[in-house]
C-alpha cells in the first residue's frame, strides 16, 4: 500500500507499482508525515481495509530546510523524518501484531547519522539552528527508534523484526527537489552539488535496494543495518553495515522513546 503526500506524484508511482505488482491490487492513500492528523487518518484507513501488515517501511524524508515548522508545532526535519514515523508505527502496531510469521519494520536512515548528535536541551532547534546538523540528528533519531523497537518486540514477544536501511549516495528527490544552500556563491555551490551527483550517485532503482534488503532478506534480524556495499558505503549492491556508537545507545533510544511518546499522544504497550 504506496502512501504519499503528492497525490500527482503518488499516482504516478502508484501506477508503476501497478505494472510490477504480481499479488493484491496495490492502493494508495494520501500520508503527510510533518501532520499527525493526516499519519492519524492514514493508519484508520489503513486500519479499516486491511486486517493485518506483514510489512512496514518508514522512508520518508526532508533534507536540510531553512527552520520551520510542522503542522503540530516541531521542527520540521525532526517532526517528519522522527517524530512521524514513531507516531505511524505505532498506530498500525495492532495490524503489524496480527500478522502470522512476525511483521517486519524498516526504518530508513542515512549516513548523515555519522555526524549528528541529540540535542537533549534544544530538540526542536528553537535557540539553534543548523540545518545539516539538525538533519544528521533526525537520522540518528531513525536508528535510536529502530533499535528500540526490536529491543521492545523481543522484551514483549510481539514478533516484529525491527530494522534500518540506508540508500547511500543516490540521486533522488531528495536532492533535486530539496531547498537550496542559499544565494550568492552557496547558490554556484548547489549548482555544482547536483552535477556531482548526476556524475556519481547511483540510481534511486539502487537506492531503494538496501530497505528492499532489509524487508525481505531473511538474514535480517532485530537491530540489522542495511546500506551499500562499495566504497564509503556510497553506493552498490545491499550488504549489513555498522554504525556509530551513539545509534546503539540504549540509554538514549529509551528517553527518546519516552520523549516521542509525549510529543505525539501515541504510546506503545509497556
Amino acid at each position: 500500500m504506496p502512501a504519499c503526500r503528492d497525490p500527482e506524484r503518488g499516482q504516478t508511482a502508484l501506477t508503476d507499482v501497478c505494472e510490477a505488482a504480481t499479488g493484491a491490487e496495490p492502493q494508495l492513500v494520501q500520508l503527510d508525515l510533518a501532520d499527525l492528523g493526516s499519519v492519524r487518518d492514514f493508519a484508520s484507513a489503513v486500519s479499516e481495509s486491511v486486517e493485518s501488515l506483514d510489512g512496514l517501511i518508514n522512508n520518508a524524508g526532508i533534507m536540510a530546510p531553512p527552520r520551520e515548522e510542522t503542522a503540530d508545532g516541531f521542527e520540521l526535519q525532526f517532526g517528519t523524518n522522527h517524530l512521524g514515523h514513531f507516531a505511524l508505527t505505532g498506530l498500525l502496531l495492532d495490524r503489524l501484531l496480527a500478522g502470522e510469521g512476525g511483521a517486519r519494520v524498516v526504518t530508513v536512515s542515512s549516513m548523515a547519522h555519522r555526524t549528528g548528535s541529540m540535542d537533549w536541551d534544544d530538540l526542536q532547534g528553537e535557540r539553534s539552528y543548523s540545518r545539516w546538523r539538525r538533519y544528521g540528528q533526525s537520522k540518528l533519531a531513525n536508528l535510536l527508534f529502530a533499535n528500540e523497537l526490536g529491543r521492545r518486540s523481543a522484551a514483549g514477544g510481539w514478533g516484529i523484526t525491527s530494522a534500518a536501511a540506508h540508500p547511500g549516495y543516490a540521486a533522488t528527490h531528495l536532492q533535486t527537489s530539496g531547498p537550496g544552500l542559499g544565494g550568492g556563491l552557496l547558490s554556484s555551490l548547489n549548482v555544482a552539488a547536483m552535477k556531482l551527483t548526476n556524475l556519481v550517485a547511483q540510481s534511486d532503482e539502487k537506492g531503494a535496494l538496501p530497505s528492499l534488503y532489509a524487508a525481505t532478506a531473511p538474514d535480517v534480524t532485530s537491530g540489522a543495518y542495511v546500506g551499500p556495499s562499495g566504497p564509503g558505503e556510497a553506493r552498490g549492491y545491499p550488504k549489513l553495515v555498522g554504525s556509530t556508537k551513539a545509534a546503539r545507545s540504549e540509554a538514549d533510544a529509551k528517553r527518546l522513546w519516552e520523549i516521542s511518546e509525549d510529543l505525539t499522544g501515541v504510546s506503545y504497550p509497556s
